[in-house]
C-alpha cells in the first residue's frame, strides 16, 4: 500500500474529515516515527510492531564490477519487528512463533 492509497482509504472511511487534514495527520505520524529513530529511540505500536535502530559494524566489501576491496563504514539501519497480533493476522489467525 502506498501512502497516497492509505490517505485515500482513510478519506473514504472518515468522510467527515478533509483529505488535506488526513494527509497532514499521516505525514506527522510518519515524520515523528522517523525523528524518533533518528534520535536512536524505539517506537512501539501495540498490536502492530516495533521500530528500532541497529548498528552495523564497519567491514570490508568488494566492488562487484571490479572485484576491488572497498571499505564499508559503520552505519545505523532501521529495523522492524512485527508484533504478535500482526504476525497472527498475516498467518490466518495463528501466531507461528506461539509455543
Amino acid at each position: 500500500m502506498l501512502k497516497s492509497e492509505l490517505i485515500a482509504k482513510l478519506a473514504m472511511e472518515y468522510s467527515h474529515l478533509r483529505q488535506e487534514d488526513l494527509e497532514r495527520v499521516v505525514n506527522v505520524i510518519l515524520d515523528e516515527i522517523g525523528a524518533a529513530l533518528a534520535r536512536g529511540d524505539r517506537v512501539e505500536l501495540r498490536g502492530f510492531g516495533a521500530f528500532s535502530v541497529r548498528q552495523r559494524d564497519a567491514r570490508k566489501g568488494r566492488n562487484p564490477r571490479t572485484g576491488e576491496a572497498v571499505s564499508v563504514p559503520a552505519k545505523a539501519v532501521p529495523f522492524f519487528k512485527a508484533g504478535k497480533e500482526l504476525r497472527a493476522r498475516v498467518n490466518g489467525g495463528e501466531d507461528p512463533e506461539a509455543r
